[in-house]
Formats: structure tokens, C-alpha cells, sequence
């Protein structure tokens, strides 16, 4: 399988996941127009599995080092596929809330919000199990992260929103954020992340275990999902009926949304090996910033709004765009 040997290209890779999470929000803005964010899932969703799927019959299967996808499946220990499966339902319950927060408050709210918060509290979490990098640069640079979530939020409470339309959206995406900050420990216990070129028996390469991790979302979709569509955090119920009436150009705009994000989960699960969980994940979840910025500029989520938010808004890119380097120098 292709393996990582170098810290830069790490870094490179955590950097194309970073877009990639930070961008496939685009895509449900796009299919918004025309279809709610449950339909839009159900492609995203398809587009994650099939892409895992292919990146495992390709990178996950050439190459002299490792194990190939295949083989590598067939030894695996139910402990560990059991490990990526619950890391997959678990960010599909929190990823699917993070969409109605886009749905309600836009990117430039719901990521900053959601995934800066899961940002912040996933490198704490990866760092404890999997200690690598300094942890003093690495923490100041999450403490500068959470002050531009907070500028962040206190810029969209001076839209003058709907104020039950403004707190729901705030909680559902801290919500999110606290359920997508565990999912990542659970995947990244299923690999042998210390040693891609010859893995421990019984433990998963990060191909397999993106494969495993992309099914959990798929089969967990069936519950989490028609739960939502039939009680929805905005408008009427949606039936499975609607999903079908969709044309084929919508559907997708779904699927490759899932391929996007699909793209940089793999991206940066193979970047661990050499930059560590913690400094891997924190690196990856900077797409809060990328979205942010989709959603200010490309947007417009926060124009209309008081002159003070200019000022919120540019301390909340320099705060991340700071934070985001002292994570890189961390590990350096």
C-alpha cells in the first residue's frame, strides 16, 4: 500500500484534507436550492463509501510495504472493525447535524462553531492517547482556535437573527462539535498507527479501516437519517418518496460531496502515521477556517451585518490562521 516517509508531505497531505473538509459544505449549499439537506445526505453518504471503497482497491492495494486491502480486512480482529464501525456511526450522527446547522445558520457559523469546537477537543483528546509534538506550542495554539470560535459566534448573534432560529443553530453545532471531536480516537485505535510499513497482527491500515469507518456511516444512515427526515430541525417531514423524484444531476452534487470528504478522511488517516493523531487531526479539522471563508466571501452569510463584525471576523481568520501553524510547528 502507499505509505507516508516524510513529515512534509504529512503536513501536505493534512493541508488537501483540510480544503476538502472544509469545502464539501459548497456542494449542499448548491443542492440547497432545490432539495433539503436529508435528501442531499443520502448521496453524500454513498459518495464517502464508494470513494473509501476505491481508495482501498487502489492506494490501499499497491506497493511493496504493508498489508493490501484485501488480506489486511480478512485479519483484522472484530475489536478493531467493531473500533472504525462505531467511529463511523458516531460521526454520522455528528455530521448529519453539523448539515442542519449549515441548513439554519450557514458555513460561516456551523463550521467555526461545530467542527472548531470538535477541533479543539479531538487534538486533546488524540494527544492524550497518542502523545506526539510539543504539547505546550500544540495547546496554545488550540487556546488562540477557541478564541476565534467565540469571536465567531458572537459575530452571528450580531446578525440580529431570529433569536430561537440563532440558538438552535448555535446548539445544534456545538452538539456536532462535541460528538465529531470523539470520532477520530475510535478509527485511528483500529490501525497500528505507529507502524503502516509492518502492522501489528489483527490491527487495520488506514485504508481498511477508512473502508470500515465509511460503512458504519452508510448502515447507521438508515436509523439517524430516517429519524431526521421524519422529524426535521426545519420545515416538514421528507419521505423516502422524495428522494427518488430527485434528478440525476442533484443526486450528484451529493455524491461528490461525499467523494470530497471521503478524499480527505483517507488523506489524513495516512498522514498519522508520520504526523501523529493529534497534529494529523488538528491540522484537518482547520477546515473550519476554509469554510469560513467560503461562507464570508463566496456567500455573503454575514452581509448586512454591523460594522464590528468586520473587526470579529478578521481576528477570527488570524487567531486560526496562527493556531493552525503552532499545530504544524508542534510536531515539526
Amino acid at each position: 500500500m502507499f505509505i507516508i516517509e516524510n513529515y512534509p508531505l504529512a503536513v501536505l497531505f493534512c493541508f488537501i484534507t483540510m480544503l476538502c473538509w472544509g469545502s464539501w459544505g459548497n456542494t449542499q449549499k448548491l443542492a440547497a436550492k432545490t432539495w433539503r439537506f436529508e435528501l442531499f445526505y443520502w448521496d453524500y453518504v454513498i459518495g464517502v463509501l464508494l470513494f473509501s471503497l476505491f481508495s482501498a482497491l487502489t492506494l490501499g492495494s499497491i506497493g511493496s510495504q504493508g498489508r493490501s486491502f484485501i488480506p489486511d480486512l480478512m485479519q483484522a480482529d472484530f475489536s478493531n472493525i467493531s473500533s472504525a464501525f462505531i467511529g463511523g456511526i458516531i460521526f454520522n450522527l455528528s455530521n448529519i447535524l453539523l448539515s442542519a446547522a449549515i441548513a439554519i445558520s450557514g458555513m460561516a457559523v456551523a463550521f467555526p462553531l461545530g467542527v472548531g469546537l470538535a477541533l479543539v477537543l479531538g487534538v486533546v483528546i488524540n494527544y492524550i492517547s497518542t502523545p506526539k509534538g510539543d504539547p505546550v506550542v500544540l495547546f496554545i495554539g488550540v487556546a488562540l482556535i477557541t478564541i476565534a470560535i467565540l469571536l465567531n459566534a458572537k459575530a452571528y448573534k450580531n446578525m440580529g437573527t431570529n433569536n430561537s432560529s440563532a440558538t438552535k443553530g448555535i446548539v445544534v453545532a456545538v452538539v456536532a462539535g462535541i460528538l465529531m471531536s470523539v470520532f477520530y480516537r475510535f478509527i485511528a485505535a483500529s490501525m497500528d498507527v505507529d507502524n503502516f510499513a509492518n502492522p501489528q497482527f489483527g490491527k487495520m491500515t488506514p485504508y481498511t479501516a477508512v473502508f470500515i469507518f465509511s460503512f458504519g456511516m452508510f448502515v447507521s444512515n438508515f436509523i439517524i437519517n430516517t429519524v431526521v427526515m421524519k422529524r426535521p430541525f426545519v420545515g416538514l417531514p421528507v419521505s423516502y418518496k422524495d428522494y427518488f423524484n430527485g434528478n440525476f444531476k442533484t443526486h450528484m452534487i451529493g455524491v461528490f460531496g461525499g467523494a470530497v470528504w471521503g478524499l480527505g478522511n483517507s488523506l489524513n488517516l495516512i498522514a498519522a502515521g508520520k504526523a501523529g493523531a493529534a497534529i494529523s487531526y488538528g491540522l484537518g479539522q482547520g477546515a473550519t477556517m476554509v469554510a469560513a471563508l467560503w461562507g464570508v466571501f463566496i456567500w455573503k452569510e454575514f452581509k448586512g451585518g454591523p460594522k464590528v463584525n468586520n473587526a470579529y471576523l478578521t481576528m477570527m481568520f488570524i487567531l486560526f490562521f496562527i493556531g493552525i501553524g503552532l499545530i504544524i510547528y508542534s510536531g515539526s
